[in-house]
């Protein structure tokens, strides 16, 4: 099973884009961010043509999150748990059933930018919740994982120019260590598991010729539970599409799992 995993930075804008990769990649799974749509506006239609379920989690100009699957969407669940009043969609999860069930969570971790500040702090605290549904997961020993663009640079080989990143809110001690801590409950990091490639970003910047220069950070990552891990048979990126005409700033990263 193909599990993918792309900020596609507005669904409007990505509208000839996204199914040209489709078409191209053919992932059985998707998980996509910052659709910015509300859920009766996401075009389905472009989805459902090629065969896939669709579940969406949005919001007006902003964030949003959905899931597109070869197979049947089970458990539905949208939103963190954690905190009721935080009506932010960056969160949404499902079961899809191959030869064997997974627990797919998608996810649009905040920015935190500018940092201090309130939005820092949230970004903290929906880590924390996170972190909490994390272990939740790992404590159901079933095969699971949790993707999406979690904007944190984790080391500093995931960035280009790591020192120019230190006091941004994806590369501060207190994101990397958070990040951290939801790694050390036990999860694989999917890409790095198969590769320890220099120079391998999933994201660059639209000003001041970052593409043209490979300057860019690895900030969308797949994290797996042990028993997803043992189904990982390859994690790579797709960096090309970036080139493409009216790219996302950031490119898909892919699974394949034994399922």
């Amino acid at each position: 099973m193909k599990i993918a995993t792309f900020n596609i930075n507005g669904i409007k804008a990505r509208a000839q884009a996204l199914p040209a990769w489709l078409d191209d990649a053919r992932p059985d799974v998707v998980l996509l961010q910052e659709i910015k749509s509300v859920d009766e506006n996401f075009p389905r239609e472009l989805f459902e043509d090629r065969g896939y379920n669709v579940a969406a989690h949005g919001q007006k100009s902003f964030n949003g999150v959905a899931i597109l699957s070869k197979f049947p969407l089970e458990d539905v669940s949208r939103g963190l748990p954690g905190d009721d009043t935080d009506d932010q969609a960056r969160w949404i999860e499902a079961t899809v059933v191959g030869r064997k069930a997974i627990r797919i969570c998608g996810l649009y971790l905040p920015n935190g930018n500018p940092a201090p500040g309130p939005k820092y702090d949230y970004k903290l605290a929906w880590m924390e919740r996170l972190h909490a549904r994390a272990a939740e997961l790992l404590a159901q020993e079933q095969p699971a994982l949790m993707a999406g663009d979690y904007n944190i640079i984790p080391q500093a080989e995931d960035a280009k120019h790591p020192d120019s990143w230190r006091e941004d809110a994806l590369f501060r001690p207190e994101s990397r260590n958070a990040y951290q801590r939801i790694v050390n409950l036990g999860f694989t990091d999917a890409f790095r598991a198969r590769s320890q490639a220099p120079e391998q970003y999933s994201f660059w910047d639209y000003q001041a010729g970052a593409w043209n220069k490979n300057n860019g950070i690895r900030i969308d990552h797949f994290l797996l539970t042990p028993q997803a891990a043992d189904l990982l048979t390859d994690c790579q990126i797709d960096k090309d599409i970036r080139g493409y005409e009216k790219p996302s700033d950031h490119v898909p990263v892919w699974v394949d799992l034994d399922v």
